[in-house]
């Protein structure tokens, strides 16, 4: 057996236009739709995500700046800049992107994003807008994986969800918009007993560590649903995900891309979640 694959291309495809359209009547109306994207990081995959977004930005008729304030900025100044952003009326969104400096934590500056901006809904207003189910922008990465297996037919009810990953950006939300469609999760991480006899009896496993080709075969339950969040950088620079996708494909039923799962939804829910704030 051979897992389908649940390519998230078309779905990106399908978000952009209809988020195209709305920026062209934003844009005729006065109100051209602006993103910021606040860097702080020499990292390569996080290079590559942000001129990602930056160049499906522009296709979207959306401005984006990316604010490079260089590896070594501190937390005080990357506090500074995305405060000065959200004070900005002509900016619509802002997001902070990761990794971060040492000494510079996420779960601390992103209350600096004004919440009705904070697009990729880093900030401890949104993310407790999340869980308490108000409306919010969720975490756009997070959103994506909900999006591709419900794009899929994957009907989320009763099912066994194993998150592996408990961050603030993927695994605690994605969790979280998980049990809104009432499936059962479990979060699973670095002290997990047992991590493949946990995974392995789920039906869906969500992989979204940042260790490349970690979950193997022998974690995922034969016919389960397998999406890979990871985005890791090759030498040859290319990008590989949390999945071993050659052994997982033999025995998943059905398994997200890297690249072209996850990540072009992500991005396209970014500028969609831009384009929102704009119209508000």
């Amino acid at each position: 057996m051979t897992a389908t694959v649940l390519s998230g291309r078309d779905l990106a495809s399908a978000i952009r236009a209809e988020t195209s359209a709305e920026a062209a009547a934003l844009t005729a109306a006065g109100r051209p739709p602006r993103l910021a994207v606040v860097v702080a990081t020499a990292d390569e995959s996080a290079a590559w995500y942000v001129r990602s977004i930056a160049r499906s930005a522009e296709k979207a008729g959306i401005s984006c700046d990316v604010v490079d304030l260089g590896a070594d900025a501190t937390a005080g100044a990357i506090r500074e800049r995305l405060s000065e952003l959200s004070a900005d009326d002509t900016v619509h969104g802002v997001i902070l992107q990761t990794p971060l400096p040492a000494g510079a934590a996420l779960e601390d500056l992103a209350s600096a994003i004004a919440f009705e901006k904070d697009v990729d809904g880093a900030g401890p207003l949104s993310l407790g807008r999340l869980v308490a189910g108000l409306p919010a922008f969720a975490p756009a990465t997070a959103e994506a994986v909900v999006a591709i297996l419900e794009h899929h037919g994957i009907a989320l009810t009763g099912l066994r969800v194993a998150v592996v990953g408990r961050s603030l950006v993927v695994g605690k939300p994605v969790a979280h918009l998980l049990l809104d469609r009432n499936a059962t999760v479990t979060v699973c991480h670095s002290r997990t007993v047992d991590l493949p006899a946990v995974t392995s009896a789920a039906d869906v496993v969500v992989a979204a560590v940042g260790r490349a080709g970690l979950i193997t075969a022998e974690y995922v339950r034969r016919g389960a649903v397998v999406v890979d969040v990871g985005t890791n950088p090759t030498e040859d620079g290319g990008l590989v995900g949390d999945v071993d996708a050659a052994s997982v494909a033999e025995r998943a039923g059905a398994l997200t891309p890297v690249p072209g799962g996850v990540g072009p939804v992500t991005t396209a829910l970014l500028l969609r979640h831009t384009v929102r704030a704009a119209a508000r």
